[in-house]
Formats: C-alpha cells, structure tokens, sequence
C-alpha cells in the first residue's frame, strides 16, 4: 500500500503520464522531448481540442505520455480545461505540471488546486533563462520548502 491507496494506478500497470499546465507553457515541447513526437498547437478559439499521445522509452521500458491541452484552474470553465481535468481524473500513473517560469505566479495557483486535490505531481519549471524579476532566483529548494510548510509535497526542477 502506498500513500494514494491500495489501487492507486502505478507505472507498471500502463497508466500514461500525463504533462498538465496553463495554456503555452511548454507542455507540446516537454511532450516532443520525452517521446519524439512533434505536436501542433493550436490555442485559438474554434480549434479542435485533442490530447497528444506518445510514448517515452527509457532503459528498455515503454510508458504512455499525454499532452493535455492548457488549463488555468482544476474547475473547467471551456472545453479544453474539460479534456485536461477529465486525464486528471481517470487515474494517471504520474502528473508533470508544467510551469512557466517567467509566469510563475500563474502556475503556483493551478500546483495548488492539484495540491489541495491530493493529486501527486511534479513541477517541471520552463522557460529558466528567460524569468526575471522576482521569479528568476526561485530554487527548486525554495519552492518544495514552500510546498511542504503548508502540507504539500511536490518536487521542482527546470526544464532545459
């Protein structure tokens, strides 16, 4: 048993790993690089809203990866913050919440909502080099302290 409950989906039984994060943050572009996969975006209204499936190989093991589309808040107000909740709830193996880290105050809100929901992720930090301001010194140490004084647990890394 595990923190998450006995049938808590793990990456052995082929649950995918699912990239959530707000709209162009660099999910399609953390998504190519773990499966190879290009993926058009298209955020405009009217487009058609799809997810993006692939597979990262590792060390001789296969897993799914899917690339939801943006979302701002784990409540849907369009169809595409529908899509991405909807991965949420159908029991991923693992969750990369995917951050810009020039926008990082944008991306702390929606890591809360997941926070608060006991859903377990990851904060992968995009776009380091081009943050400034306050948000360019965060560490990855800071964000998990901050993370962990008010009951959360979720690491932190950049994306290069």
């Amino acid at each position: 048993m595990n923190c998450h409950g006995e049938n808590a989906p793990t990456l052995e039984d082929g649950a995918p790993i699912v990239l959530v994060g707000n709209p162009n943050v660099g999910k399609s572009a953390l998504f190519g690089r773990l499966t190879g996969r290009y993926v058009t975006v298209a955020n405009y209204p009217g487009t058609t809203v799809e997810v993006a499936r692939g597979t990262l190989g590792r060390n001789g093991e296969r897993r799914p990866v899917v690339d939801t589309p943006g979302m701002h808040s784990t409540v849907p107000l369009t169809e595409d913050e529908r899509v991405a909740r909807d991965m949420l709830l159908d029991g991923p193996a693992a969750v990369v919440q995917v951050a810009d880290a020039k926008n990082l105050r944008r991306g702390l809100l929606l890591a809360l909502e997941l926070a608060e929901a006991r859903v377990p992720f990851v904060l992968a930090r995009s776009r380091i080099t081009n943050a400034s301001g306050p948000y360019r010194p965060i560490s990855a140490c800071f964000l998990e302290t901050l993370g962990s004084s008010r009951g959360m647990s979720a690491p932190s890394r950049p994306m290069r």
